[in-house]
């Protein structure tokens, strides 16, 4: 059966590819990725591609054909196979059950689709028009241009699939309270009596999500020279798209953008930094400035970056100690969608939201967060204005 695994990449980067019974990998998939690689998608889409062409691979076991045998009815049973786990040739005398949600469905076959797509485009793979139409006529009869042509969503000559791909529609971002927040940082560390008690560095991970919106790979990927503080002037961070992280983690899009932060972030970081000083982390790794912000401090090897899992364990220790105090299943992603909900209802224009969050579109801004400012109801869970003006000039965002 195919099998999806991790290698390592040229550059001691993780990445995935498909196996086949054989334990190798399968050439028709591996091309197919090695190009998404090259082309800049990041391992994480790469992954999701690979587990989409993994499941694709062991239905064309079970069917017993090849993905040059492929044909409407071939799809339309991996479809199916995907939605309810009906083996190919299955005739079931009753309504299946569903073991997948339609998006998920959509999500594994859009990339199938992907898959042939390429192998039409990049060798001329004729089995993949069985997968696809050539785009209607752009004019009507007598040589006359159709009434609004130049909306349609598939022009003449250009392939669109047999099998339509719905995208779920967008659902309302789930955000926390002020005081969730504050549980979540306090639970990392406190401050009394003259010193910090807890762990700085998780309570310095969480505030930076919130008070910035970065996504965690963002955050993750920092390094010491990317926080510039103490010149005099407003705090920022500085986004910068790199590729060595041995865990992954990478700014999605690859834009590099700057982040102002507030003094108590700034304030929190310097402990912090204070702390790993005194800890030896810079004659473990000279120069301490070209090295990752979030680092091991009590386990693991000794100031190895973070990694994903670690921040992850620390939010199943926090919904259990705290229980109904803190929303289920929450994740890290909270805070971004908490930031940017936060700024909207302080009156920042949604433009300048769009930057600070790194969408490459105001469209995508607008598609996630534009419910915002129409929900007054919001706005009794605390003072947004406050809580927004706490992050110094944090509603700034400079490319």
């Amino acid at each position: 059966m195919a099998l999806v695994t991790a290698v390592m990449a040229p550059g001691n980067q993780r990445t995935w590819t498909v196996l086949g019974a054989d334990y190798l990998p399968i050439d028709a998939a591996e091309e197919f990725l090695e190009f998404l690689r090259t082309d800049g998608f990041s391992p994480n889409t790469v992954r999701s591609y690979a587990q989409s062409l993994g499941e694709y691979f062991q239905f064309l076991e079970l069917a017993e054909a090849t993905w040059r045998d492929v044909t409407i009815s071939l799809f339309a049973a991996f479809r199916r196979w995907l939605a309810t786990g009906t083996a190919p040739g299955t005739v079931m005398l009753h309504s299946d059950e569903a073991m997948r949600s339609p998006a998920t469905v959509d999500l594994r076959c859009a990339a199938v689709l992907s898959f042939y797509r390429f192998h039409y485009e990049e060798h001329g793979e004729e089995c993949a028009l069985r997968l696809y139409r050539v785009g209607g006529r752009d004019r009507g009869d007598g040589g006359h241009r159709e009434l609004l042509a130049h909306l349609r969503r598939y022009r003449r000559n250009e392939l669109r699939p047999v099998f339509r791909t719905r995208r779920a529609a967008p659902r309302l971002a789930p955000i926390f309270t002020p005081d969730q927040v504050q549980t979540v940082l306090d639970g990392c560390a406190t401050f009394s009596d003259g010193a910090w008690h807890g762990s700085v560095r998780d309570r310095l991970l969480f505030a930076t999500l919130h008070e910035t919106g970065m996504r965690l790979g963002e955050c993750l990927g920092l390094q010491h020279r990317d926080f510039v503080t103490g010149a005099g002037g407003t705090p920022y961070i500085e986004i910068v798209p790199r590729d060595d992280h041995p865990h992954g983690a990478r700014v999605k899009g690859g834009h590099p953008r700057r982040l102002y932060i507030s003094d108590d972030l700034e304030r929190l970081y310097g402990e912090y930094l204070w702390q790993l000083c005194d800890l030896g982390a810079a004659e473990v790794h000279p120069p301490l400035d070209e090295w990752w912000v979030f680092v091991n401090v009590n386990r693991g090897e000794p100031f190895a970056p973070l990694r994903p899992e670690s921040v992850y364990a620390k939010v199943g220790q926090l919904s259990r100690r705290f229980g109904e105090s803190l929303p289920e299943g929450w994740t890290p992603h909270w805070f971004r969608h908490t930031h940017a909900t936060s700024l909207l209802l302080a009156g920042a224009p949604i433009h300048v939201v769009m930057r600070r969050l790194g969408h490459r579109h105001v469209q995508t801004t607008i598609d996630r967060y534009g419910w915002v400012t129409e929900d007054a109801e919001l706005k009794v869970l605390a003072d947004w204005r406050a809580h927004a003006a706490s992050w110094q000039r944090a509603e700034a965002a400079t490319s």
